[in-house]
């Protein structure tokens, strides 16, 4: 079961920036010609891309770069918090936790695994098949319901392969399903559906590009997927990675972007608190939530083809509620994994022990897990509504327990956050590779793009990300060279093969 885990770099985030190298007044990409540019280039967003870029540029011996990032330190979409009642706290990742896909014998590493390794990260193995099953009326056995899932999914990937073969059209992960007879037509087939697939929608994802994203990370890089529980953080393989090399001159923190101006010239980006950076370059990570909601400001606009690019595609939202209780009421030799069917598709339907022995044992801690539209609903909910909610929903799981009210309850708004609009991006059927191609494209040979959304292999997951920044900062690296440009070409019109008939 691919997860993914979302999240994979960083944006923006209020506060200002002080640095020599700024020159106020400077407000547009015209001014910058009228004298040197700041750095030649400005690495916008101090996520996994922002940072795998930086350091590619640094080992190409290109140092001339500011990396600028909004938070008040780097990592992005991966972000932890101290959780839990006084003298029972523990570090939990809000976004990004598992390193999906790791090592398969002697075939290549995920490139996660090979930082997190590097610097001592404290990963356990997470089996996804360590499930137990509930439903309204408590535990109930539909294993068999489950592993029909398992198998419909398997089905959902080789057809999906044989209309690449076949050069046939796209269609939604939905139509993938039907037309192989999986319809999930109760509550324990949908909320095993819900499972395999990725803990998201089959109708708002390709059926294509669904199976291609899974299977490019688990056959390339093996099954076992590691979660981190180190206690410095997830985002400590990435901040570690870049003290390794970034010097302070180079990093600007608290540093919101309001306005990206390009030209042929160069480019000039303005801070919320008024100052002015200028480069001969700039490459935005920023996510792909950010770039549809208008967060930021270019001018001049982006055009059409871009813009198609990035209103095509879709950021997905996925959403941890954590709840640490007195104790543990679940038994001991309960599953780590469970998996509630509601009469709604996506209510409240994953739930992890962390109080286990290989993460945190006597924590407490029990968390469910929503994507999507229901991810969205909560957030527009107060914290009282969406645990009143959810603690119906244990009460249901466990009715033989006088379940207590928790100690502690906190999940992330990620969705309505301007800094990340979501947490990792999704392919739809409407999505064309030539849309994905003019996402990465360059614009007027100044303004590059990466980040996991550019990724046409590993779209969604950190390892995405990380590619992006490598093979595009390598792009930007032989263009600064050269003293010229092969940029990322686009596609003017994306059209269909074949002319609508009315």
């Amino acid at each position: 079961m691919a997860s993914k885990i979302f999240f994979a770099l960083s944006l923006l985030a209020l506060g200002s920036v002080v640095t020599s190298r700024s020159i106020p007044g400077a407000d547009s990409a015209t001014d910058a010609t009228k004298r040197a540019n700041d750095v030649k280039v400005l690495i916008l967003g101090g996520g996994i891309a922002g940072v795998i870029a930086a350091r590619t540029l640094h080992e190409q011996g290109i140092d001339d770069f500011m990396l600028v990032e909004a938070q008040d330190q780097l990592g992005g979409r991966l972000k932890s918090i101290t959780f839990g009642a006084p003298g029972k706290e523990v570090v939990l990742e809000l976004g990004a936790n598992w390193i999906q896909g790791t090592q398969d014998g002697d075939g290549p590493p995920n490139p996660i695994l090979t930082l997190a390794q590097k610097h001592g990260l404290h990963t356990v193995y997470n089996d996804w098949d360590d499930i137990k099953t509930y439903d309204h009326t408590g535990a109930v056995d539909y294993l068999d319901v489950f592993n029909q899932s398992v198998d419909a999914y398997t089905d959902l990937t080789v057809s999906a392969g044989a209309r690449v073969a076949k050069k046939l059209v796209d269609g939604t992960a939905r139509t993938g399903y039907s037309l192989g007879g999986a319809k999930s037509r109760t509550a324990h087939a949908a909320a095993s559906e819900y499972y395999q697939f990725d803990w998201s929608t089959p109708e708002e994802s390709s059926w294509i590009a669904s199976s291609w994203g899974n299977n490019f990370t688990y056959n390339t890089f093996g099954d076992d997927n590691l979660m981190s529980i180190d206690q410095r953080g997830f985002k400590e393989y990435i901040q570690a990675e870049a003290d390794d090399f970034l010097d302070p001159s180079q990093l600007a923190l608290n540093a919101l972007v309001q306005n990206i101006s390009y030209s042929n010239s160069g480019v000039s980006v303005v801070l919320a608190d008024g100052e002015t950076l200028t480069a001969d370059y700039a490459l935005c990570t920023f996510s792909l939530g950010v770039l549809q909601h208008d967060d930021v400001r270019f001018v001049p606009e982006l055009p059409q083809w871009k813009e198609e690019a990035i209103q095509s595609m879709t950021m997905a939202t996925y959403s941890k509620i954590f709840l640490q209780f007195p104790k543990k009421f679940w038994a001991d030799n309960e599953a780590r994994m469970a998996l509630y069917a509601d009469t709604e598709r996506g209510r409240y339907p994953v739930w992890q022990s962390l109080d286990h022995a290989k993460f945190f044992l006597g924590s407490g801690i029990f968390f469910v897990t929503v994507t999507g539209d229901f991810s969205q609903r909560i957030e527009a909910l107060s914290d009282t509504e969406v645990q009143a909610e959810v603690m119906g929903v244990v009460r249901n799981m466990f009715p033989d327990v006088d379940v207590p009210e928790p100690l502690a309850f906190h999940y992330n708004r990620w969705f309505s956050d301007p800094l990340f609009r979501g947490s990792y991006s999704n392919w739809p059927s409407s999505f064309f590779s030539e849309h994905h191609e003019n996402l990465r494209a360059t614009v007027d040979d100044r303004l590059w793009f990466a980040g996991e959304a550019t990724s046409q292999k590993f779209f969604g997951f950190m390892h995405g990300a990380y590619y992006e920044g490598l093979e595009v900062a390598t792009s930007m690296a032989k263009c600064i060279k050269g003293g010229g440009c092969v940029t990322l070409n686009h596609v003017e019109d994306v059209t269909n093969a074949h002319p609508y008939w009315i």
